[in-house]
């Protein structure tokens, strides 16, 4: 039987930005910048609270990506790496290592790299992902 397993996005909205931290059993992964909170208008606002599954999204650009699947209004959310979410995101979310402001972090690479790990390893195990955002 697959297990589900749930990471949770706790945030702080700024004006700038929303940060987050995303933690797996009660330990930090990483932190984590979206767009400021814009009442979930595509390309320009972070997602909603509420819980979504992480699936396995295939790009010709990108390759191999974590998708969030099920956004109300919304299509192709990814988990992907950017340091800056004015300038990089679509209202995607990406990892970082370390915060440095509102919607800005620095280690992006480093922290996609480690949540990842973390999400495959639960997917080569047949189990289901989910993203718990409050």
């Amino acid at each position: 039987m697959k297990q589900q397993h749930v990471l949770t996005l706790r945030r702080k909205y700024g004006a700038q930005g929303t940060n987050g931290t995303i933690c797996f059993q009660g330990e930090q992964i990483c932190h984590s910048i979206e767009l400021p909170d814009r009442n979930n208008l595509p390309r320009i606002s972070c997602i909603p609270i509420g819980q979504y599954k992480l699936v396995k999204k295939q790009y010709p650009r990108h390759g191999e990506q974590i998708g969030i699947s099920h956004v109300l209004g919304r299509e192709a959310i990814l988990i992907h790496a950017a340091n800056n979410a004015l300038e990089e995101l679509l209202g995607c979310i990406a990892p970082v290592t370390t915060l440095t402001g509102e919607g800005r972090g620095t280690g992006s690479g480093k922290a996609l790299a480690k949540l990842k790990a973390l999400v495959y390893c639960l997917w080569d195990m047949g189990d289901e992902v989910y993203l718990r955002i409050r």
